[in-house]
């Protein structure tokens, strides 16, 4: 594989050079298409709106919207004058935001009306209540001393204090083409472009700091596994602030020059019209999106013919929801990535090349450029094909580090380089991965290890099982109990017995769920990630287990 040596701003002018008038965006629910060009010059006169506002080369530009235009125009934006991104959760409030802005040092922040009923702007507001009497661009808030500008990208009237979004194109004039293009050109491909904050599921979220050369060698390796072209289309529903919208997607299509429809916020009706009316190849989606649409009662009426590829990632991939995407959808070349922000975030991948059983039951072989390995959790020693130890990688995508966090940095990137993911995974003799779960997901029953994928696969082929979460809660006993949180097929009847037996037929009696919770929806990130730390505290509250998981353990 042969590198790629340029910023994100220099490969979108290549494409524009190479494909100036093929279509390059496509929305289907607002009036938004644009050419290769045409996309290119609007990031440009961005970029001029962003210099006009004062932001310079190495500005923090934070982004709080879902996939609308003006999310894919900041960051292009941003990338051609040297901007680095902050990319926001959609479902943050106000402490969750508080906390970013300050901790990222964002100079700006470009943001929408709201989502899911939470309004930003009452939230910025809230945060900074000089805002409304600021002049716009001139913010001087002692909450946020860094904070100078609010850009509105809205839909309604620009709220006091705000930079209207549309302000920045006339704005831009005021930044000469010549002038802008010194700072362009100064950019380098090594320098940060963007700062993707983690979920913090131990601590406060970290900001890992990622590269132009990061995410754009990982977005083109990702292209080639699915032997992306020009010809292909992409629909991208994953949401852009996270890793797999921005660089399983946006970086995969930009390296290919690979055309793609986003789509604002998922839902499974929407995303097959888009599939279906622009005629797409391809779709990313996380096992649940995929499961809502051959779940939903109007799947049979589209014709998924013109399908092909796309990635099922961002957490486990159940077997049998595989097999039903390749089948049912056409999706023949559907692929899988595995990694994690730290790292770009993909390490391992299937590629169509790889059989249908390798592309089921495993999460592929190395990147190139990207040495994984298996180690002991405890020793840190290196393990052979076969043995289930935690996985880690180097290569030229492992992150600069976390945003001002020089001892957390340490503690995830070993003194040889090596990033520590915490996951639980397996190498064949072959070189072909496989995820068996987090290392502190680990069921350790009475002194046995129990993998809950294990489990949960060997449920997924119960024809009246719809999806399935295994999960350790405690237990004065053992130590850890197994609990199975499933939702029933629609129209279909289970019991708590039913699991059990089905169970006790397919695995050993010491993996048998001592509790099984019948439920309708588990508890999910707003990028579509199932949290088993909530639907832990859960079971801990249903089975009243408090007592149990207050005994400290070693």
């Amino acid at each position: 594989m042969e590198f790629l040596e340029r910023t994100l701003g220099e490969q979108l002018s290549y494409l524009a050079k190479k494909y100036p008038d093929d279509n390059m965006i496509n929305y289907t629910d607002r009036d938004y298409k644009r050419t290769f060009s045409e996309f290119n010059e609007e990031c440009e006169t961005i970029a001029r709106g962003f210099m006009a506002l004062g932001l310079e080369k190495g500005s923090h530009i934070s982004i709080w919207a879902t996939n609308v235009p003006a999310w894919l125009l900041t960051f292009f934006g941003s990338a051609k004058m040297g901007g680095v991104l902050i990319t926001v959760n959609t479902s943050y409030k106000r402490f969750e935001l508080e906390y970013q802005l300050r901790q990222s040092d964002s100079d700006a922040i470009v943001l929408i009306d709201g989502f899911k009923g939470t309004s930003y702007i009452d939230i910025i507001n809230e945060l900074c209540p000089t805002l409304k009497d600021s002049q716009p661009g001139k913010l001087n808030d002692a909450k946020l001393p860094h904070l100078k500008s609010v850009i509105y990208a809205g839909d309604a009237e620009c709220p006091a204090g705000m930079v209207a979004w549309k302000d920045l194109y006339t704005l831009a004039e005021k930044i000469p083409y010549d002038e802008y293009c010194v700072v362009r050109d100064s950019c380098d491909c090594k320098e940060v472009v963007n700062i993707q904050y983690t979920s913090g599921t131990t601590g406060f979220p970290k900001g890992v700091m990622l590269t132009h050369y990061n995410i754009l060698n990982n977005g083109q390796t990702i292209g080639d596994g699915m032997a992306f072209t020009h010809d292909d289309k992409l629909c991208i529903v994953v949401p852009f602030y996270h890793c797999f919208g921005m660089v399983l997607a946006l970086m995969s299509c930009i390296t290919h020059a690979t055309p793609f429809v986003p789509v604002d916020i998922y839902s499974p009706k929407k995303v097959m019209d888009a599939l279906v009316g622009e005629g797409c190849t391809a779709v990313h989606g996380v096992p649940t999106m995929f499961i809502g649409m051959l779940e939903h009662p109007d799947f049979e009426k589209y014709d998924f013919s013109r399908m092909r590829t796309g990635i099922m990632a961002g957490s486990p991939c159940p077997i049998k929801t595989m097999h039903d995407v390749q089948e049912k959808m056409n999706m023949t070349d559907i692929v899988i990535v595995f990694g994690q922000t730290e790292a770009a975030p993909g390490c391992t991948m299937t590629t169509t090349d790889d059989s249908v059983e390798r592309r089921c039951s495993t999460v592929g072989k190395a990147f190139p450029g990207v040495e994984c390995k298996i180690v002991d959790p405890e020793s840190g020693a290196t393990l052979p094909a076969g043995k289930i130890g935690e996985f880690c990688a180097r290569g030229y995508n492992i992150m600069k580090g976390y945003y001002k966090m020089p001892e957390a940095t340490a503690q995830a990137i070993d003194k040889d380089g090596w990033l520590h993911f915490g996951d639980l995974a397996v190498c064949d003799e072959h070189g072909y991965y496989k995820v068996e779960g987090r290392l502190k997901d680990m069921i350790i029953r009475g002194g046995e290890n129990i993998y809950p994928k294990e489990l949960e696969e060997c449920l997924y082929r119960h024809e009246k099982v719809k999806d399935v979460q295994v999960i350790g809660v405690p237990s004065k006993k053992y130590g850890e109990e197994i609990c199975a949180c499933v939702i029933v097929r629609e129209g279909e009847t289970l019991t708590e017995d039913d699991i059990k037996a089905y169970y006790k037929e397919n695995v050993a009696f010491f993996k048998i769920p001592s509790y099984v919770w019948i439920m309708d929806e588990f508890p999910m990130t707003s990028s579509g990630k199932i949290q088993k730390v909530v639907l832990r505290e859960q079971a801990v509250e249903k089975y009243a287990l408090h007592a149990a998981s207050s005994i400290e353990t070693a």
